[in-house]
């Protein structure tokens, strides 16, 4: 049975330096990789997918839904010291990295917090590891770096200065993506934005 490693994310910590994020090293329940493999959309294009344009098997939506619970919600809350009752969730899915994917940024002001869980099972690759930065200007100059690897979980607290990228990685990459938003107008934005863009991309198989 796919679950979330309850323990781990009650025990998760709050690290200020360069802004506000936690690191669980292994989110989910031991035992889950092949019925996350199996349920995992095949996404063949690059960037983010909507659940309505990649929809998961029923593991990973048990996974997403479990995310999504009051009992997920009270934990970011006690981690971020943050309200978020009312505050609309948007999940998002990943499964290709290209040559121009990882160039740091900032999330859009439209969200409150973002976390990032990975789900690769078997990764090698030093390349393609999230950094979060200490500045917009290299990629270098980071506090910390999360691997990509199966049941790896970052949040983060976006601000204008909540810089994040990796290095090039060319290949499969899988992410699930879970945001907090200000505001049910911005979920509808962003779902709009997510499925619109799917349109110009190579859909899932």
């Amino acid at each position: 049975m796919v679950s979330l490693n309850w323990p781990a994310i009650e025990s998760a910590a709050l690290v200020r330096d360069p802004f506000d994020y936690f690191l669980v090293d292994q989110a989910l329940e031991p035992g889950s990789g092949p019925a996350i493999d199996r349920d995992y959309p095949s996404i063949r294009g690059k960037g983010s997918y909507s659940l309505a344009d990649a929809p998961p098997g029923p593991a990973v939506g048990a996974l997403i839904d479990e995310m999504k619970s009051e009992r997920f919600t009270a934990q970011m809350e006690r981690i971020f010291d943050v309200d978020l009752t009312g505050r609309p969730v948007l999940v998002t899915l990943r499964g290709q990295c290209s040559q121009r994917d990882g160039q740091i940024h900032t999330d859009s002001r439209s969200k409150i917090l973002s976390l990032l869980l990975y789900l690769n099972e078997g990764w090698q690759s030093p390349e393609g590891r999230l950094r979060l930065l200490r500045n917009r200007n290299d990629i270098n100059d980071f506090a910390a770096e999360v691997p990509p690897t199966f049941g790896s979980l970052v949040g983060f607290r976006r601000t204008d200065a909540s810089w994040h990228g990796h290095t090039t990685f060319v290949g499969q990459r899988r992410v699930l993506q879970l945001n907090y938003l200000e505001s049910a107008h911005d979920s509808w934005v962003g779902g709009l934005r997510h499925r619109i863009s799917a349109l110009t991309k190579q859909r899932v198989a």
